[in-house]
């Protein structure tokens, strides 16, 4: 009886390990965690031989028990393949079965129960649609004010960042491919800002489209697939730095035409002179406080649970503070201040992970937005539609510079070991932070 036993709860384990693993990667999880957590789970449970190969889409689970039943015969074997797309991203949902994995560790939890648990948090809601349309005009003129527009600039896009998610929520994401929708996303945001300049609702709209099109930012793949890099998941660290890639690339194509139907309908393109800062904008309160409000605006975007909003926005005022001051006050060059800063935002996030037992991911995520090259992005698109081509390459050469600078501070960062931060050792196997 007690064989039988063993083989009935050995299938179901594993069943509970990959449905942990299912929930974390549709909901923005990195290769590392999804695999560690699968074991651990797994490993409370007595089954010690089950093996996990997580891919960006996908988690291939096998097992075979270690005893064969008194009355002989083979051993059970197990093996269980599931697609899992790319989707939007809850971090709610990665944060509770994080929490869930320890509690089986440590024997509060039973098989049934953690399989009544994983049922009620993949089923759990997304944010309200009015906290993420929020989310999405806030974090729209926190930035525009990041990087350089003024307060009416702002109030524009505030407006622009609202309408926007309103279109990605009822239509885009239930109507549209990613594809098609991520250029018509950027479309939108776009036309909307040119429409205000012309009515004379906003000053430089050069810092509001760049400020609307920030929700549209892939950062999640971006930093989930450097961070799979830096685990040595080349496969995966691909997949979605690819993915991230096109993201940007819908984003470059929305904005492009929407110069081109602007040009066509009044005879000729918006000329714009180059970035310009705003000195109402331009302080370093003022600019510590937007990054602030952006970050915790982000942090609602990506699902991330409401008591986690505050330490989130923090990270990321700190770390753009720390290269305001680098660039300003100790002359120190733009990617050399993206890097130190990077490190911090991810050493930070390190620290506060321990403090609030939850995954280092949900503060990393948005806190390192305010140094993603949305304004780099643009120039260079814009550039390109104006045929100008010298400024063009310039102008992408120093987005790229600095996202090679973000990778760079994630991985030195992500290199120190996890003891100094919470004084234990590392269990066996892959470190996860």
């Amino acid at each position: 009886m007690e064989g039988q036993q063993q083989q009935g709860n050995f299938s179901e384990v594993l069943e509970v390990a990959a449905e942990a693993g299912h929930i974390l990667l549709e909901n923005g999880a990195e290769i590392s965690r999804v695999e560690d957590i699968m074991a651990r789970i797994a490993s409370a449970y007595g089954v010690d031989s089950g093996s996990f190969f997580v891919l960006s889409n996908g988690i291939f689970t096998t097992g075979t028990m270690d005893k064969v039943p008194a009355g002989g015969g083979q051993a059970q074997t197990y093996a269980n393949v599931e697609f899992i797309p790319i989707r939007g991203i809850q971090l709610s949902k990665v944060v509770a079965v994080n929490r869930l994995s320890y509690d089986i560790a440590y024997g509060m939890c039973t098989l049934e129960q953690a399989r009544l648990r994983l049922k009620l948090i993949r089923e759990s809601p997304a944010k309200p649609a009015w906290e993420q349309i929020l989310g999405s005009a806030l974090g729209a003129s926190a930035f525009c004010a990041v990087f350089g527009g003024g307060w009416l600039d702002c109030a524009a896009t505030f407006v622009a960042g609202a309408l926007l998610y309103v279109f990605i929520l009822f239509v885009s994401s239930r109507y549209l491919s990613k594809i098609v929708g991520g250029i018509a996303n950027a479309l939108l945001a776009t036309l909307l800002c040119v429409v205000f300049y012309r009515i004379g609702f906003g000053g430089s709209l050069s810092n509001m489209i760049i400020g609307a099109v920030m929700p549209l930012i892939p950062g999640v793949p971006f930093v989930n697939g450097v961070r799979d890099l830096a685990n040595s998941d080349y496969i995966a660290g691909m997949t979605r730095l690819t993915d991230a890639l096109l993201g940007f690339f819908c984003i470059a194509l929305g904005v492009a035409f929407s110069f081109l139907l602007d040009g066509w309908a009044f005879g000729g393109m918006i000329a714009l002179q180059g970035m310009t800062v705003n000195p109402e904008t331009a302080g370093l309160t003022v600019q510590t406080a937007a990054a602030f409000l952006g970050t915790l605006a982000f942090a609602a975007l990506f699902g991330v649970p409401r008591p986690q909003y505050a330490g989130a926005g923090l990270i990321g005022a700190i770390g753009w503070c720390l290269y305001l001051v680098l660039t300003r006050y100790a002359a120190v060059s733009p990617t050399v201040a993206i890097i130190l800063a990077s490190v911090l935002i991810c050493v930070i996030s390190r620290v506060s992970a321990i403090d609030q037992k939850c995954p280092a991911q949900v503060f990393l995520l948005c806190g390192i937005f305010p140094l993603v090259p949305g304004a780099g992005i643009f120039w260079c698109t814009y550039y390109l539609v104006a045929a100008q081509l010298p400024l063009a390459l310039s102008t992408g050469f120093g987005a790229v510079k600095a996202a090679v600078a973000i990778v760079l501070g994630i991985i030195l960062a992500m290199e120190l070991p996890q003891r100094i931060f919470s004084g234990k050792q590392p269990r066996p196997g892959r470190a996860v932070h």
